[in-house]
């Protein structure tokens, strides 16, 4: 494990095929274990992970995510939730509507870093129907999923997508 962060975080992209071949569960606990040393506002770490190996529920996810196939061809996939009781102890309603999204984007990211990092890839995939997801995976009330990743063997290096320059995206303070 050497891979610069630079290095990572500019040749890092969202994988959509994958190999059959098994992720060893070491590399998945080490993904993971990137994703708990995210940053979370008052360090509450509002993040729960549910690892799902079995091809019918992934099979199940994929549909409950706009039939999004490759999900369920990816060896490991990880449902990121939030727990909102514990995101709203500390700072209410803006822990549960927007604190605990960022802790467990901080959270996804480092996980996609990291599996990079082991020679796998991932995607970040928000777009599903979360009462669905809920339903599949038996997910109790006062949890919310936020994100599907599906994490393997890259079948394929996807090309570089275009991103805006700096120059772009800074703005100045103006006196």
């Amino acid at each position: 494990m050497g891979v610069d962060v630079f290095k990572a975080i500019f040749e890092r992209r969202s994988v959509r095929k994958f190999r059959s071949e098994p992720v060893p569960d070491e590399l998945i606990f080490k993904i993971v274990e990137a994703g708990v040393w995210a940053p979370s506002a008052g360090n509450v770490q509002p993040w729960e992970v549910i690892l799902i190996k079995n091809p019918e529920t992934k099979e199940k996810l994929a549909r409950a995510a706009l039939n999004q196939g490759f999900i369920a061809e990816a060896p490991i996939v990880l449902v990121v939730c939030v727990d909102l009781e514990k995101a709203g102890w500390a700072y209410g309603e803006r822990g549960v509507n927007l604190y605990c999204l960022q802790d467990s984007g901080a959270a996804i990211q480092n996980m996609l870093l990291a599996a990079y990092a082991l020679g796998l890839g991932g995607c970040w995939v928000g777009a599903f129907y979360e009462d669905e997801v809920k339903k599949i995976l038996g997910i109790p009330r006062g949890f919310r999923p936020v994100a599907i990743v599906p994490i393997g063997y890259p079948a394929s290096k996807p090309s570089k997508t275009p991103r805006r320059r700096v120059e772009q995206v800074v703005h100045m303070e103006k006196f």
